[in-house]
């Protein structure tokens, strides 16, 4: 969300770029592989946002490729000022980068899962704590984009001003997101899919165990009979 310039009280937005996708993981960040995802499903679900769009934006934030997962994750220890993304290994050294950057004067600062600019969000935490608090930050952005679904009347809309006001910079930015979310979406319907196939196999295996066993009680019967 490193997108956001508040004018008085209306809200416009400048562009810059997206973290990179081929960016490495920290070493020995295997726990926080699902953090933002966790987040941003809680938020969904406490706001009544439609499933996995907070999280694709997520991704499109932060996301990079985990090449043993195949698969785009977010990371929430992200700091993104400067031109560049600072994949950072804890929420320490998160906070750490941060102050350093404030140290120097810098103040176009974007963080976390959601990629919140502290400089146009001067009141979106209480501290950088709650800053790269992933739920907090999170439900800060989900909040942000009912609103702009509020006064925009549509979630595509919400989703390009989430990044930009400007066309030429929302338009890609919309794409990408709803790309995401639509493989987001098919890769849960993918995992419905396959548990109810799981499902109905051991469902099948129960019935052909319990046909064999009513089948042997069956002929054991007739055995004791053609003995008696």
């Amino acid at each position: 969300m490193r997108h956001f310039v508040f004018l008085l009280l209306t809200m416009t937005f400048a562009l810059t770029a997206l973290p990179s996708l081929a960016a490495k993981f920290p070493v020995g960040g295997a726990e926080f592989l699902t953090t933002c995802r966790s987040a941003t499903a809680q938020t969904e679900k406490s706001l009544r946002l439609p499933t996995r769009l907070l999280n694709a934006i997520s991704l499109a934030e932060t996301g990079r490729w985990h090449e043993k997962r195949r698969e785009i994750i977010a990371w929430p220890w992200t700091v993104y000022s400067e031109g560049r993304g600072r994949y950072l290994p804890s929420k320490a050294a998160a906070i750490a980068e941060v102050k350093k950057l404030k140290a120097k004067g810098v103040k176009n600062i974007d963080v976390g899962c959601m990629q919140v600019n502290l400089h146009w969000h001067p009141n979106a935490f209480s501290s950088l704590e709650q800053a790269f608090d992933p739920k907090i930050n999170a439900s800060y952005a989900g909040n942000l984009l009912k609103k702009l679904r509020y006064e925009s009347k549509s979630w595509n809309f919400a989703v390009a001003y989430y990044h930009s006001r400007t066309k030429k910079h929302y338009i890609p930015y919309k794409q990408k997101v709803l790309k995401l979310w639509r493989e987001d979406r098919k890769r849960d319907t993918k995992i419905r899919l396959e548990k109810i196939r799981d499902k109905h196999r051991a469902h099948k295996k129960a019935l052909k165990k319990k046909r064999e066993e009513a089948k042997k009680q069956k002929l054991a019967r007739s055995g004791k009979i053609l003995n008696s």
